[in-house]
């Protein structure tokens, strides 16, 4: 079972394994279709979420998903909280077109009664405009480009309610990454040091 997790860039991942191998022992790896588990001699395990499914193991796993993610994908992202947006096209790790904005949406209030009801409601518009605002930038940077995977930041909630505005419809085809980047309020440097094809690695107490 992983107890926390890392995130290792595409081209340091064959130098990752080795360093690992190196101090935990052998590795059997284990893939399935969508993870490649590495169990090491002394007990540590780590396990690769692999990116941009399918993918196809083989005979030799981690010689296939080294192969996979060498490909340099286009990419969407789109980062997304209550305090602001970006959305982004990569190719591989580089960052080509992108469009940030911010917003202001009023923190909780622990008031009662109908101050209470009215900060609520004036918050539910302010999230209602952020999301709105966001769809329409995030429109002008995704739409119109072939796209092989979209992947989410931010807030969960609030990126999910974006990409659900009809005028992001036409991106309903292109795989969701399903690892949403938890990130801060997104800026142009939160975007673009994002690096949508880092590998995902949850590691055991061992490891």
């Amino acid at each position: 079972m992983s107890t926390r997790t890392v995130r290792v860039p595409r081209a340091r991942l064959a130098g990752w394994v080795e360093r690992f191998a190196a101090r935990h022992g052998h590795l059997t790896p284990t893939a399935d279709s969508a993870t490649l588990l590495l169990a090491a001699a002394d007990g540590a395990e780590a396990v690769l979420t692999v990116p941009f499914l399918p993918w196809t193991p083989g005979d030799d796993p981690l010689a296939a998903l080294l192969d996979h993610i060498a490909r340099d994908r286009t990419i969407g992202v789109l980062l997304a909280r209550r305090g602001g947006h970006a959305a982004g096209i990569f190719v591989g790790e580089a960052l080509v077109a992108s469009k940030v904005g911010s917003g202001y949406v009023q923190g909780r209030t622990k008031a009662g009664g109908w101050s209470q009801q009215r900060y609520a409601r004036r918050r539910a518009n302010q999230t209602a405009k952020a999301v709105e605002d966001a769809a329409g930038d995030a429109a002008g940077v995704l739409l119109g480009r072939s796209l092989d995977a979209l992947v989410l930041g931010g807030d969960r909630r609030v990126a999910e309610d974006v990409l659900a505005d009809p005028r992001l419809a036409a991106l309903s085809g292109v795989p969701v990454e399903p690892d949403v980047r938890p990130t801060p309020d997104p800026r142009l440097a939160v975007l673009a040091e994002l690096d949508p094809t880092s590998i995902r690695i949850g590691l055991n107490d061992l490891a």
